[in-house]
Protein backbone atom coordinates (compact mmCIF):
# COMPACT_ATOMS: atom_id res chain seq x y z
CA UNK A 1 0.00 0.00 0.00
CA UNK A 2 1.25 3.83 -1.00
CA UNK A 3 2.29 5.75 1.90
CA UNK A 4 -0.54 8.27 2.99
CA UNK A 5 2.08 10.68 3.01
CA UNK A 6 2.83 10.93 -1.00
CA UNK A 7 0.60 11.42 -4.12
CA UNK A 8 -3.19 11.12 -4.29
CA UNK A 9 -2.41 8.72 -7.28
CA UNK A 10 -5.16 5.72 -7.17
CA UNK A 11 -4.11 2.11 -6.35
CA UNK A 12 -5.57 -1.22 -6.37
CA UNK A 13 -6.28 -3.38 -3.28
CA UNK A 14 -5.78 -6.71 -2.63
CA UNK A 15 -9.27 -7.87 -3.35
CA UNK A 16 -8.91 -6.29 -6.83
CA UNK A 17 -10.70 -3.22 -5.91
CA UNK A 18 -9.78 0.58 -7.69
CA UNK A 19 -9.34 2.82 -4.55
CA UNK A 20 -8.12 6.52 -3.92
CA UNK A 21 -6.94 8.75 -0.64
CA UNK A 22 -9.74 9.96 1.56
CA UNK A 23 -9.09 13.93 1.51
CA UNK A 24 -8.06 15.17 4.95
CA UNK A 25 -10.47 17.60 5.76
CA UNK A 26 -14.10 15.20 5.41
CA UNK A 27 -17.10 16.93 6.86
CA UNK A 28 -18.07 16.05 9.89
CA UNK A 29 -22.05 14.87 9.81
CA UNK A 30 -24.73 14.11 11.99
CA UNK A 31 -24.40 9.51 12.72
CA UNK A 32 -27.84 9.04 13.10
CA UNK A 33 -28.59 5.13 11.76
CA UNK A 34 -32.29 5.33 12.40
CA UNK A 35 -32.96 7.83 9.88
CA UNK A 36 -33.43 6.82 5.85
CA UNK A 37 -30.38 7.85 4.01
CA UNK A 38 -30.08 11.65 2.94
CA UNK A 39 -30.66 10.92 -0.19
CA UNK A 40 -34.24 8.99 0.65
CA UNK A 41 -35.20 11.78 2.73
CA UNK A 42 -34.94 14.09 -0.18
CA UNK A 43 -37.10 11.95 -2.43
CA UNK A 44 -39.73 10.81 -0.07
CA UNK A 45 -41.19 11.05 3.37
CA UNK A 46 -41.12 7.96 5.35
CA UNK A 47 -44.26 6.66 7.60
CA UNK A 48 -43.66 4.51 10.53
CA UNK A 49 -44.85 1.54 8.57
CA UNK A 50 -42.07 2.51 5.95
CA UNK A 51 -39.59 2.16 8.32
CA UNK A 52 -41.02 -0.88 9.99
CA UNK A 53 -41.03 -2.95 6.88
CA UNK A 54 -37.63 -1.83 5.80
CA UNK A 55 -36.45 -3.05 9.66
CA UNK A 56 -38.37 -6.43 9.67
CA UNK A 57 -37.53 -7.38 5.28
CA UNK A 58 -34.09 -5.75 5.07
CA UNK A 59 -32.76 -5.41 8.26
CA UNK A 60 -32.05 -9.89 9.14
CA UNK A 61 -29.65 -10.91 12.20
CA UNK A 62 -26.52 -12.47 10.96
CA UNK A 63 -25.33 -15.27 14.03
CA UNK A 64 -21.92 -15.23 15.01
CA UNK A 65 -22.57 -18.83 15.76
CA UNK A 66 -20.90 -18.65 19.19
CA UNK A 67 -24.47 -19.63 21.36
CA UNK A 68 -23.66 -17.20 24.47
CA UNK A 69 -22.99 -13.97 22.17
CA UNK A 70 -25.98 -14.86 19.79
CA UNK A 71 -28.24 -14.97 22.50
CA UNK A 72 -27.28 -11.98 24.53
CA UNK A 73 -27.81 -9.93 21.20
CA UNK A 74 -31.11 -11.61 20.15
CA UNK A 75 -29.57 -13.53 17.71
CA UNK A 76 -26.63 -12.22 16.39
CA UNK A 77 -24.92 -9.20 14.51
CA UNK A 78 -27.89 -7.10 12.98
CA UNK A 79 -27.79 -5.54 10.33
CA UNK A 80 -27.92 -1.91 9.58
CA UNK A 81 -25.97 -1.48 12.83
CA UNK A 82 -22.48 -1.27 14.00
CA UNK A 83 -21.62 -3.48 16.94
CA UNK A 84 -18.64 -3.22 19.02
CA UNK A 85 -17.03 -6.29 21.01
CA UNK A 86 -14.72 -4.94 23.54
CA UNK A 87 -12.58 -6.51 25.73
CA UNK A 88 -8.58 -6.71 27.29
CA UNK A 89 -5.83 -8.30 25.18
CA UNK A 90 -6.06 -12.15 24.50
CA UNK A 91 -9.86 -11.64 25.93
CA UNK A 92 -11.15 -13.65 22.58
CA UNK A 93 -11.77 -10.34 20.52
CA UNK A 94 -10.39 -11.67 17.20
CA UNK A 95 -11.53 -15.12 17.61
CA UNK A 96 -15.35 -13.69 17.94
CA UNK A 97 -14.36 -11.59 14.63
CA UNK A 98 -13.01 -14.91 13.01
CA UNK A 99 -16.13 -17.39 14.28
CA UNK A 100 -18.34 -14.54 12.99
CA UNK A 101 -16.44 -14.50 9.66
CA UNK A 102 -16.80 -17.91 9.29
CA UNK A 103 -20.83 -18.65 10.09
CA UNK A 104 -22.08 -16.45 7.22
CA UNK A 105 -20.90 -18.11 4.89
CA UNK A 106 -21.89 -21.36 5.84
CA UNK A 107 -25.25 -20.05 6.30
CA UNK A 108 -25.41 -19.00 2.66
CA UNK A 109 -26.00 -15.26 3.87
CA UNK A 110 -23.38 -13.71 1.94
CA UNK A 111 -19.72 -12.37 1.44
CA UNK A 112 -18.24 -10.81 4.33
CA UNK A 113 -15.27 -7.94 4.25
CA UNK A 114 -12.94 -8.66 6.55
CA UNK A 115 -10.35 -5.19 7.26
CA UNK A 116 -7.59 -6.87 9.20
CA UNK A 117 -5.36 -3.92 11.19
CA UNK A 118 -3.26 -6.16 13.14
CA UNK A 119 -2.03 -9.15 10.94
CA UNK A 120 -4.42 -11.01 13.24
CA UNK A 121 -6.51 -12.79 10.30
CA UNK A 122 -5.61 -16.74 10.30
CA UNK A 123 -7.25 -19.04 7.57
CA UNK A 124 -5.60 -21.70 9.56
CA UNK A 125 -7.67 -20.97 13.05
CA UNK A 126 -10.73 -20.63 10.44
CA UNK A 127 -10.17 -24.32 9.74
CA UNK A 128 -10.49 -25.09 12.93
CA UNK A 129 -13.83 -23.46 13.26
CA UNK A 130 -15.01 -24.90 10.01
CA UNK A 131 -13.66 -28.91 11.15
CA UNK A 132 -15.04 -27.96 15.18
CA UNK A 133 -11.79 -29.51 16.44
CA UNK A 134 -8.54 -27.68 17.74
CA UNK A 135 -6.02 -29.85 15.62
CA UNK A 136 -5.76 -29.70 11.82
CA UNK A 137 -2.50 -32.28 11.92
CA UNK A 138 -4.94 -34.80 11.91
CA UNK A 139 -5.83 -34.68 8.17
CA UNK A 140 -8.03 -37.96 9.04
CA UNK A 141 -10.57 -36.00 10.82
CA UNK A 142 -11.14 -33.12 7.66
CA UNK A 143 -13.52 -35.18 6.10
CA UNK A 144 -14.98 -33.94 2.76
CA UNK A 145 -17.80 -32.64 4.35
CA UNK A 146 -15.86 -30.09 6.37
CA UNK A 147 -13.37 -29.35 2.99
CA UNK A 148 -16.24 -28.12 0.88
CA UNK A 149 -17.47 -26.04 3.82
CA UNK A 150 -14.06 -24.68 4.12
CA UNK A 151 -13.91 -23.83 0.43
CA UNK A 152 -17.14 -22.22 0.62
CA UNK A 153 -15.82 -20.36 3.56
CA UNK A 154 -12.63 -18.75 2.34
CA UNK A 155 -14.28 -18.15 -1.08
CA UNK A 156 -17.07 -15.94 0.43
CA UNK A 157 -14.36 -13.65 2.50
CA UNK A 158 -12.59 -11.01 1.15
CA UNK A 159 -9.43 -10.16 3.48
CA UNK A 160 -7.22 -6.73 3.19
CA UNK A 161 -4.88 -5.70 5.54
CA UNK A 162 -5.42 -1.70 6.13
CA UNK A 163 -2.85 -0.52 7.87
CA UNK A 164 -3.64 3.36 8.45
CA UNK A 165 -6.59 5.74 8.60
CA UNK A 166 -6.17 6.85 4.94
CA UNK A 167 -5.87 3.35 3.67
CA UNK A 168 -9.03 2.70 5.77
CA UNK A 169 -11.19 6.10 3.99
CA UNK A 170 -9.99 4.28 0.38
CA UNK A 171 -10.95 0.52 0.60
CA UNK A 172 -15.11 1.90 2.65
CA UNK A 173 -14.75 4.30 -0.49
CA UNK A 174 -14.15 1.89 -2.95
CA UNK A 175 -17.09 -0.84 -0.62
CA UNK A 176 -19.33 2.24 -1.45
CA UNK A 177 -18.96 2.19 -4.81
CA UNK A 178 -19.13 -1.31 -5.36
CA UNK A 179 -22.37 -1.65 -3.37
CA UNK A 180 -23.82 2.09 -5.53
CA UNK A 181 -23.49 -0.43 -8.50
CA UNK A 182 -24.79 -3.70 -7.26
CA UNK A 183 -21.43 -5.57 -7.56
CA UNK A 184 -22.07 -8.80 -6.55
CA UNK A 185 -19.26 -11.11 -5.28
CA UNK A 186 -18.80 -15.11 -6.60
CA UNK A 187 -22.73 -16.85 -6.99
CA UNK A 188 -24.53 -13.66 -7.50
CA UNK A 189 -23.93 -12.75 -3.43
CA UNK A 190 -23.48 -9.70 -2.04
CA UNK A 191 -21.62 -8.89 1.13
CA UNK A 192 -23.42 -9.04 4.13
CA UNK A 193 -20.63 -8.61 6.75
CA UNK A 194 -18.04 -5.96 7.49
CA UNK A 195 -15.35 -6.87 9.91
CA UNK A 196 -12.77 -4.63 11.46
CA UNK A 197 -10.05 -5.93 13.82
CA UNK A 198 -9.22 -4.16 15.40
CA UNK A 199 -10.62 -0.09 14.61
CA UNK A 200 -8.98 0.71 18.13
CA UNK A 201 -5.78 0.22 16.35
CA UNK A 202 -5.93 2.77 14.06
CA UNK A 203 -7.61 5.40 15.89
CA UNK A 204 -6.20 5.26 18.70
CA UNK A 205 -2.77 6.78 17.21
CA UNK A 206 -3.95 9.66 15.71
CA UNK A 207 -6.76 11.07 18.19
CA UNK A 208 -3.69 12.20 20.33
CA UNK A 209 -2.68 15.95 20.81
CA UNK A 210 -0.25 15.72 18.07
CA UNK A 211 -2.83 15.10 15.30
CA UNK A 212 -5.35 18.31 15.39
CA UNK A 213 -7.54 16.44 13.11
CA UNK A 214 -7.53 13.14 14.12
CA UNK A 215 -11.09 13.27 16.24
CA UNK A 216 -12.75 14.90 13.14
CA UNK A 217 -11.38 11.57 11.11
CA UNK A 218 -12.64 9.29 13.73
CA UNK A 219 -16.06 11.07 13.54
CA UNK A 220 -15.77 10.97 9.89
CA UNK A 221 -14.77 7.32 9.95
CA UNK A 222 -17.78 6.47 12.10
CA UNK A 223 -20.29 8.20 10.16
CA UNK A 224 -19.38 6.20 7.08
CA UNK A 225 -19.44 3.11 8.49
CA UNK A 226 -22.67 4.05 9.99
CA UNK A 227 -24.16 5.24 6.37
CA UNK A 228 -23.05 1.88 4.73
CA UNK A 229 -24.66 -0.16 7.77
CA UNK A 230 -28.45 1.09 7.22
CA UNK A 231 -28.15 1.68 3.26
CA UNK A 232 -26.84 -1.53 2.26
CA UNK A 233 -28.36 -3.56 5.12
CA UNK A 234 -24.70 -4.48 5.92
CA UNK A 235 -23.74 -5.83 9.86
CA UNK A 236 -20.67 -3.87 10.96
CA UNK A 237 -18.31 -5.89 13.89
CA UNK A 238 -15.40 -3.68 14.99
CA UNK A 239 -13.00 -4.41 18.31
CA UNK A 240 -11.82 -1.86 20.99
CA UNK A 241 -9.27 -2.71 22.93
CA UNK A 242 -9.47 -1.48 27.04
CA UNK A 243 -7.13 1.07 28.66
CA UNK A 244 -7.46 2.40 32.67
CA UNK A 245 -10.14 4.06 34.15
CA UNK A 246 -8.58 4.86 36.96
CA UNK A 247 -8.33 2.75 40.84
CA UNK A 248 -7.79 -0.86 38.84
CA UNK A 249 -10.64 -0.34 36.68
CA UNK A 250 -11.00 -0.62 32.90
CA UNK A 251 -12.90 0.82 30.01
CA UNK A 252 -13.26 0.39 26.15
CA UNK A 253 -10.53 2.70 24.36
CA UNK A 254 -11.54 5.90 22.29
CA UNK A 255 -13.11 8.04 24.56
CA UNK A 256 -16.52 9.15 25.00
CA UNK A 257 -16.63 10.84 21.15
CA UNK A 258 -16.74 7.07 20.15
CA UNK A 259 -18.86 6.05 23.02
CA UNK A 260 -21.79 6.92 21.31
CA UNK A 261 -20.89 5.43 17.84
CA UNK A 262 -21.63 1.57 18.37
CA UNK A 263 -25.52 0.77 18.66
CA UNK A 264 -24.30 -2.52 20.32
CA UNK A 265 -21.44 -2.90 22.61
CA UNK A 266 -20.34 -5.89 23.84
CA UNK A 267 -17.40 -6.74 26.32
CA UNK A 268 -15.96 -9.61 26.81
CA UNK A 269 -13.37 -11.54 29.29
CA UNK A 270 -12.09 -14.84 29.30
CA UNK A 271 -11.20 -17.17 32.50
CA UNK A 272 -7.72 -17.35 33.34
CA UNK A 273 -6.23 -20.41 30.98
CA UNK A 274 -9.45 -21.45 29.93
CA UNK A 275 -11.29 -21.22 26.63
CA UNK A 276 -14.58 -20.33 28.35
CA UNK A 277 -15.48 -16.36 28.23
CA UNK A 278 -17.84 -14.49 29.63
CA UNK A 279 -20.06 -11.73 27.37
CA UNK A 280 -21.27 -8.92 29.17
CA UNK A 281 -23.95 -6.34 27.17
CA UNK A 282 -22.62 -2.20 27.54
CA UNK A 283 -25.05 -0.80 25.04
CA UNK A 284 -27.87 -2.50 22.84
CA UNK A 285 -30.56 -0.46 20.95
CA UNK A 286 -33.40 -3.05 21.84
CA UNK A 287 -32.26 -4.99 24.67
CA UNK A 288 -31.65 -4.23 28.32
CA UNK A 289 -28.12 -3.93 29.13
CA UNK A 290 -25.99 -5.61 32.03
CA UNK A 291 -26.72 -9.10 31.01
CA UNK A 292 -24.08 -11.25 30.83
CA UNK A 293 -23.67 -15.01 29.28
CA UNK A 294 -21.21 -17.28 28.77
CA UNK A 295 -19.16 -18.96 25.87
CA UNK A 296 -16.66 -20.91 24.77
CA UNK A 297 -14.17 -20.26 22.29
CA UNK A 298 -12.58 -24.08 20.24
Amino acid sequence: MAAAGGGREATTSGCGLKRRYAPHDQEEETMNQDQPSKEDRCGRIWSGIDLLKDVTENKHVLPTGLEGIDRLLGGGLRQGQLTEVTGPSSSGKTQVCLHSASHAPVKHMGVVMYLDTTNSFSPSRIATIIDGTNDLSDRKGFDLLSKERLKTVMQSIICESVFDIFGMFEVLHQLEVSLLNEKVIGDGRRICLLIIDSISSLLAPIIGGKYPQGRSMMISLAMILKKLAYEHNLAVLVTNHMVSAGNGAVKPALGESWKSVPHVRLMISREHSSNICTGTVLKHTLLASGRTAKFVLL
